[in-house]
């Protein structure tokens, strides 16, 4: 069944593609309603339910594509399944990279644009909110409680208590959950986190509105989807300053950060 989707996402993207290489279709005429179909043997039924299953797929592909502005033809979408299918395509393997690559780089622009676009409108109106800054970066951020002492560097390990959401309210992760405070070295998490505990003291607490860029980007972590905007509210406890290691220190391996969570 696996292959028989990968087809069905070849053929989708090969003949969108395509697409602009045909000649205008003549306007649609009214057509009898085809006769039912009568599946006699589980063989029957087993490749007519090839065909359904690739027919959801593709739809479920073109309503995302469409979704993102990008729209495909399903007459094309069936006639090179059935062309291939009998042998007949009109492309050959070199040609079917090339078009796949076009149509694979178009999305992701396509996609990227509206990203973009999306993260422009949420941090046009969360900058609005009173007390809220901002960095050159887009880490955007609002103090609830100032702290006081020395703040941590990128080399340095912290302790913090933090909880963390979607834009819509959703919560994948707290430290508060499950009872205990989390320590880890700051160079080693998400960049928004970086760079958001450098402007905080010990016993600060600050709410963070982290881009997606900044976050995990394209990359879906857990119950994070890909390319999300972060909320967090974070509570640093106590930073632990590293003391670079002298030339007669012997090499150590490089540290990583603990990766429990969501955060890293």
């Amino acid at each position: 069944m696996n292959k028989i989707l990968k087809v069905s996402a070849v053929a989708a993207a090969l003949l969108t593609v395509a697409a602009c290489n045909q000649e205008k279709k003549a306007e649609p005429v009214a057509k009898a309603a085809p006769a039912a179909v009568e599946l006699k043997t589980d063989d029957e039924k087993g490749a007519y339910a090839i065909g359904v299953s690739f027919a959801k797929y593709v739809n479920k592909s073109l309503e995302q594509a469409s979704e993102m502005g990008v729209e495909a033809d399903k007459d094309l979408i069936i006639k090179g399944f059935s062309d291939t299918v009998k042998g007949n395509e009109v492309l050959n393997d070199e040609q079917v990279q090339a078009a796949l690559m076009a149509y694979d780089k178009k999305m992701k622009e396509v996609q990227a644009a509206k990203i973009v676009a999306e993260e422009k409108v949420f941090f046009d109106e969360y900058a609005k909110k009173e007390g809220v800054k901002s960095t050159a970066s887009g880490l955007h951020y609002e103090v609830v409680n100032q702290g006081e002492g020395e703040k941590p560097t990128a080399a340095d390990s912290v302790t913090v208590h933090y909880t963390g959401t979607l834009t819509d309210g959703t919560k994948f992760d707290s430290s508060h959950d499950r009872g205990e405070p989390t320590s880890f070295p700051l160079g080693g998490v998400i960049p928004g986190w970086t760079e958001g505990l450098q402007l905080m003291s010990p016993g600060a607490v600050y709410k963070f509105a982290i881009p997606s860029g900044m976050a995990y980007g394209p990359r879906a972590n857990g119950g994070i989807p890909a390319n999300s905007i972060l909320l967090f509210e974070v509570e640093l406890i106590s930073v632990d300053k590293m003391t670079p290691p002298s030339a007669d220190d012997a090499p150590v391996g490089e540290v990583q950060a603990d990766e429990h969570g969501h955060i890293h």
